[in-house]
């Protein structure tokens, strides 16, 4: 019998450098979090959210109707970590070498010299990415999934970290273009922060009337911290059982009969990338099903495409997503695998296995 961390049974010595470092980097993520927490007021799991992307290399779409906090959100986790960061206000009249950067001649040296564009930075904030024109939003694919930036035949490297942290309103509201779908795939998740609740809507006006909590919000962890915090997430374990499980998951997406456009290999790269940072972030060195099943949603939900039947039928992807969950069989100990709380508590074995490590 094997469990979802199967390096417990491989009879090596446990790692304690290893667990003592994970609970260093542990500490690190939590202050980034209270951080951004501080200036969003009861979003808790879009904090989360935010930061599972950030250690997870990817990228970062907040939708939603205007004045809800998108790029609040957005610069209180640029800010929360010291790294270099540029915004970009996306408008009609955005062109692609504003974003990329452009050659110029420089009349004393004869020759052209490579002025950066916004997109040179750590984490870049795209405003109302969905007002520019789709030849404007084009400029992003090679630096999201390559990360670098060719002008002129010449190529350029983008720093490390590098994340894009992109607001949009819903498309339904004027003056906007759509995101074509292989830009939106270039984005790890997708989230939406919704009204606060009351009492948080009061505690907003007590931090937020008199100044903006961003100009006293210090850094709480630097550049070289978060490179960490992505190698350990790199290093989280991913057995076969979990792996086939998102494989699955994902696939299920492209034979359902209300989506005309399934989600792509990328997005069960995705998959599988933020649940290993939802299982650091959760103080373990292994991911679980739960990991996955929490982040389908937000991963998958915006690269799908209902029919146009689904679309008459008010049928969105979120609800697909989750009816797929509930139908995907999920890895348990009939499979030659225990469950989550198994894996951490060693039931199955009969013995006593320690308690998960920390990250």
């Amino acid at each position: 019998m094997t469990t979802y961390d199967d390096r417990a049974n491989r009879g090596g010595p446990p790692d304690r450098a290893y667990a003592r470092a994970g609970e260093d980097l542990t500490a690190t993520a939590e202050r980034v979090r209270a951080s951004v927490e501080s200036v969003i007021e009861g979003k808790p799991e879009v904090v989360r959210l935010s930061l599972t992307v950030l250690l997870a290399e990817g990228h970062l779409l907040i939708e939603d109707v205007p004045g809800v906090g998108k790029t609040m959100l957005a610069k209180a986790l640029a800010r929360s970590v010291d790294c270099s960061v540029r915004r970009i206000q996306f408008t009609p009249d955005l062109l692609p070498s504003d974003i990329t950067g452009v050659s110029i001649f420089d009349q004393q040296r004869r020759d052209f010299e490579f002025k950066p564009g916004a997109i040179f930075a750590q984490i870049v904030i795209g405003d109302e990415i969905n007002r520019a024109s789709p030849k404007t939003q084009s400029a992003l694919l090679e630096s999201m999934e390559e990360r670098q930036v060719t002008v002129d035949g010449t190529t350029y490297e983008l720093p490390s970290p590098f994340m894009v942290v992109a607001t949009q309103n819903p498309v339904e509201m004027e003056g906007t273009y759509p995101l074509p779908e292989a830009q939106r795939d270039r984005f790890m998740a997708r989230v939406s922060i919704g009204y606060p609740s009351g009492d948080a809507e009061l505690r907003m006006l007590d931090v937020h009337g008199g100044a903006s909590p961003l100009d006293d919000l210090q850094p709480a962890a630097h550049a070289h911290d978060i490179l960490k915090l992505i190698d350990a997430v790199r290093s989280v374990h991913v057995a076969q059982a979990v792996r086939r499980y998102a494989v699955e998951l994902v696939a299920a997406t492209r034979t359902h009969p209300d989506l005309r456009l399934g989600a792509s290999p990328r997005a069960t790269l995705h998959l599988l990338r933020a649940a290993k940072a939802s299982a650091a972030l959760s103080g373990r060195d292994y991911a679980l099903p739960d990991d996955v099943q929490a982040l389908a949603v937000a991963v998958l939900a915006h690269r799908l495409l209902p029919t146009a039947q689904a679309q008459l039928g008010r049928r969105t992807a979120e609800q697909v997503v989750l009816e797929l969950l509930q139908q995907t069989p999920v890895p348990t100990a009939d499979s030659g695998h225990v469950t989550g709380a198994q894996a951490q508590g060693g039931a199955s074995s009969g013995g006593r296995r320690p308690g998960p490590r920390r990250l």
